[in-house]
């Protein structure tokens, strides 16, 4: 399992998601930058994500469903705030309707992704950053925490697949 650490921080409003894996940061950059990889692992493996929409570039946006093992759909969104290859990208994100629009009625949070060499390993840091306490504690009763480290733990057999670069 690459997901090392997980840690809610009720006074910062966040959830930080910490994983390392055997594979250079470049090659983990790509699980981000290419829509069909992202789709084998953003969700937890009950819910697999659709990427409809996504411009991989900054002020670009994404548009995804998760579909889970009922035939239910959940939809969601990104805005792309910060690219910067291989290192660093930010996106505000949120609930989308079944047309791809954001939703209001959970507000939106903020993603910053870190990828950073240690030990010959890519270190995986995603903070997520919540606009409210309130916010912040429905988005974990939802089950995020958990689904987030299950996401995650995917990534090892999506790098396995290809050689490292």
């Amino acid at each position: 399992m690459p997901v090392i650490n997980t840690h809610t921080d009720t006074e910062a409003l966040s959830l930080t998601v910490i994983a390392e894996f055997d594979a250079s940061i470049q090659r983990v950059w790509r699980i981000w930058a290419d829509p069909r990889q992202l789709e084998r692992w953003w969700g937890p493996p009950s819910y697999p994500a659709t990427f409809e929409i996504h411009e991989f570039t900054p002020t670009g946006r994404a548009s995804y469903f998760m579909t889970g093992p009922d035939g239910d759909k959940a939809s969601g969104w990104w805005r792309f705030t910060a690219i910067e290859e291989p290192n660093r990208l930010e996106f505000d994100m949120g609930f989308a309707n079944e047309s791809g629009e954001p939703v209001t009625e959970l507000g939106s949070a903020h993603a910053a992704v870190t990828l950073e060499e240690v030990e010959g390993r890519t270190r995986m840091t995603i903070v997520s950053t919540f606009e409210s306490a309130e916010q912040q504690e429905q988005m974990l009763a939802m089950g995020m925490e958990e689904g987030m480290a299950e996401a995650v733990g995917q990534i090892d057999a999506l790098l396995a697949e290809s050689p490292a670069v």
